[in-house]
């Protein structure tokens, strides 16, 4: 995902609005994350209605008030705003860890096409190599909460030793008897979608499908 953005400015959902416009910085923020792309817009009705579900999840993912060590987890807004007072008023709502593009970018339109969104609010999820893990994880995020990060991390095979605790290493091997199930749900998607994506870029970054989209939220 680090391709994505190198030559991008990304900027930090804070009073300063830091930027993140270098090689080096961009690929320390995002390089072996899971990365998710929020699409939404402030005139959505839906969207307003999914942010409150969407910020206790990444908080609770995220915040030392919740965890000793944050995930490796990324959430950047997709602004699809009609004016940049609208972009404003709605990253008000959001994590101050998001990152967003700045309005007058028009890479916010080239992801909007790249990933076929044709729906809001919509989250791609995005393995650290690029590729989809899912389409839209909105439901996923209302119904699931944080567990939606671990079924992603045994997807993606990414492996936290940040955010895991000493005694998740110790006993890794052990699984639930859901846990297959869920691998193997994310693999028959992920295996069954492969032959339909085609690459959208020259870095390999591959878009979806317009029928591998999820239910509107």
């Amino acid at each position: 995902m680090v391709d994505l953005f190198i030559d991008q400015v990304l900027l930090k959902n804070n009073k300063d609005q830091d930027e993140l416009d270098t090689e080096r910085e961009i690929v320390m923020y995002l390089q072996n994350r899971i990365l998710m792309l929020f699409f939404a817009s402030a005139a959505c009705e839906s969207c307003q209605q999914f942010v409150p579900a969407l910020n206790s999840f990444f908080k609770q993912l995220t915040d030392e008030s919740y965890v000793d060590r944050s995930a490796q987890l990324v959430l950047l807004y997709i602004s699809l705003d009609q004016s940049e007072e609208e972009q404003s008023s709605f990253l008000k709502d959001l994590p101050k860890k998001t990152l967003f593009l700045a309005y007058e970018d028009p890479y916010r339109r080239e992801l909007e096409a790249m990933f076929n969104v044709e729906q809001l609010p919509t989250v791609v999820v995005l393995r650290p190599d690029c590729s989809i893990l899912t389409s839209n994880a909105v439901k996923e995020i209302v119904g699931l909460g944080p567990d939606c990060y671990h079924n992603w991390q045994e997807a993606a095979e990414l492996i936290d030793r940040n955010f895991m605790i000493s005694e998740d290493f110790e006993q890794k091997s052990m699984r639930t008897l859901t846990d297959p199930l869920r691998r193997l749900k994310y693999k028959v998607e992920y295996d069954k979608k492969k032959g339909k994506k085609k690459h959208m870029c020259q870095t390999g970054i591959m878009a979806e499908d317009k029928d591998g989209g999820a239910a509107p939220f």
